[in-house]
């Protein structure tokens, strides 16, 4: 536009020369974003495992919502890194501050799914065809126990209709 003549821009850089290392999780729990930009910025620091570890537990002192924001920007920063590696396993082995029903539901949703594919998985190796109706009433089911049943069978099974036979008489 006319009237903007000129334009200054000041680009602002954050690498691990402005970015304070925070390792500590009280600190990191004051000032979250600030423990989150610490985190990518350092990634591949000696001390990310450190810096990952005290962003983890600062982020069970925050709401459900803004602790999975950030763990996803996290993430997202880290990118190929190494330490994403231990960010990943960090998030994987304490999801205790996703408590949510949404949060428990999707969680039962992946372990029925995994459970589905690994039945299918099986069936597949041993060179047993699985019908499409076999195939959705196995992924279609929400049930842990009735799958953990189905994949016991899988194993033994001759057909893919095994499954749902009772052979223990």
């Amino acid at each position: 536009p006319r009237q903007w003549r000129t334009l200054t821009l000041r680009p602002l850089v954050l690498g691990p020369h402005n970015v304070p290392a925070i390792t500590d999780p009280s600190t990191a729990a004051r000032d979250i974003p600030l423990a989150t930009l610490s985190a990518i910025t350092h990634g591949k620091d000696d001390n990310a495992a450190a810096i990952l570890k005290a962003l983890a537990a600062a982020l069970k002192t925050v709401d459900e919502e803004t602790a999975r924001i950030f763990a996803e920007l996290t993430e997202l920063g880290l990118g190929t890194m190494p330490s994403a590696k231990i960010w990943r396993h960090l998030m994987s082995v304490d999801l205790s501050f996703f408590r949510s029903e949404t949060s428990q539901r999707l969680r039962a949703e992946g372990r029925t799914k995994g459970r589905a594919e690994d039945i299918l998985l099986i069936l597949d190796e041993r060179g047993i065809g699985v019908p499409d109706d076999v195939r959705a009433r196995i992924t279609d089911c929400i049930d842990l126990e009735i799958l953990r049943t189905w994949l016991r069978r899988s194993v033994t099974a001759t057909t893919a209709g095994d499954l749902f036979t009772d052979t223990s008489d």
